[in-house]
C-alpha cells in the first residue's frame, strides 16, 4: 500500500517529533490523523496548512481506551477509510532534564508505573483500536517509538527507559503475533534530536559532542529521523517485521 493510499495515525502530534512526522507523512501524500492531549492550537493549525481533505486534528488521551475508540471512529468518517498506519510517538508528562533526573536510590515505582501506562498502555490501546480497521483493510503498520538510551544509557532515565525497553519487548511480540493478519510492528528509536521541543534548551557544546561521537559527525534531525519513520509505513519495508531502526547517526549501533 502505497502512502498516497494511507490513513496515518499519529499520536501526540501537536508539537515536538509527532509534528514533525505528521508533516512528514502529509508530504507524501498520506491522510493524517494528528492526536493531541494538550497542544490542541498547534495540532489544528498544522491540520489546516495540509488542508482537510488529508488531515484532522483530533484531542484524545492515548490512556484512555473510549477516548481512542472515539478517535478511530471520527477519523474513520471523516476520511470514509480506516487508519492503515499508527505510529505511537506520544509520551506521558516527562522533563528531558538530566541534572534534575530522579537518581537510582530515590526513584520510586509510581515513576515507573506513569510511563509504562502511557507509554506501553497509550500504545495498546491505539493499536487494538485500529486493528479491526487494518484487518479489513487487508494489513497495516504499526510503528512505535523508541530511544537508544536503553542501549546507551548516557542519561539514566530510569522510568523512561524501562517503558521504553519494555515497548521494543511489545514491538516484537506484537509482530509475531499479527503477522498474519498482514500487520507489521515494527521500532524506530532516536536519541537528542536537533531540534525539537525537548532538546530546544541544549547547549551548543552539547550537540558538537554527540556530533563528534558519531561516524557521520552529525546530529540527527526531526527530518532525518520521520524519513526512517516513512520507510517502515511504505512498501519498501513489506517483508521487514519486528525490528528496532536506531536512527542516531551511528552513535548506537546495533
Amino acid at each position: 500500500m502505497s502512502l498516497q493510499n494511507q490513513v496515518v495515525l499519529v499520536t501526540g502530534a501537536g508539537r515536538g517529533l509527532g509534528h514533525h512526522i505528521a508533516h512528514a507523512f502529509a508530504n507524501e501524500g498520506a491522510a493524517v490523523v494528528a492526536n493531541y492531549r494538550h497542544s490542541r492550537d498547534a495540532a489544528h493549525a498544522l491540520a489546516e496548512k495540509i488542508g482537510s481533505d488529508r488531515a484532522i486534528a483530533l484531542e484524545a488521551d492515548v490512556t484512555d481506551r473510549t477516548q481512542i475508540d472515539a478517535l478511530v471512529t471520527q477519523a474513520r468518517q471523516h476520511f470514509g477509510r480506516p487508519i492503515t498506519t499508527v505510529v505511537n510517538n506520544a509520551l506521558p508528562d516527562f522533563s528531558f532534564n538530566g541534572d534534575a533526573r530522579a537518581k537510582a536510590d530515590e526513584i520510586g515505582y509510581r515513576d515507573f508505573a506513569a510511563q509504562l501506562d502511557g507509554i506501553i498502555g497509550g500504545a495498546i490501546n491505539t493499536i487494538q483500536a485500529a486493528l479491526p480497521g487494518m484487518r479489513k483493510a487487508g494489513g497495516g503498520s504499526i510503528i512505535n517509538i523508541g530511544t537508544n538510551l536503553f542501549q546507551n544509557p548516557v542519561v539514566p532515565y530510569h522510568d523512561y527507559t524501562a517503558a521504553k525497553a519494555a515497548l521494543l519487548s511489545l514491538t516484537r511480540t506484537f509482530a509475531a503475533d499479527l503477522g498474519p493478519d498482514g500487520i507489521r510492528v515494527n521500532m524506530v528509536s532516536g536519541g537528542l534530536l536537533r531540534t525539537t521541543d525537548a532538546s530546544a534548551a541544549t547547549p551548543t557544546a552539547v550537540f558538537d559532542l554527540i556530533a563528534a561521537s558519531t561516524p557521520l559527525r552529525t546530529v540527527t534531525t526531526p527530518a532525518d529521523f520521520a524519513a526512517a519513520v516513512l520507510f517502515f509505513a511504505a512498501d519498501w519495508s513489506r517483508a521487514v517485521t519486528g525490528q528496532n531502526l536506531v536512527v542516531d547517526g551511528g552513535l548506537v549501533m546495533n
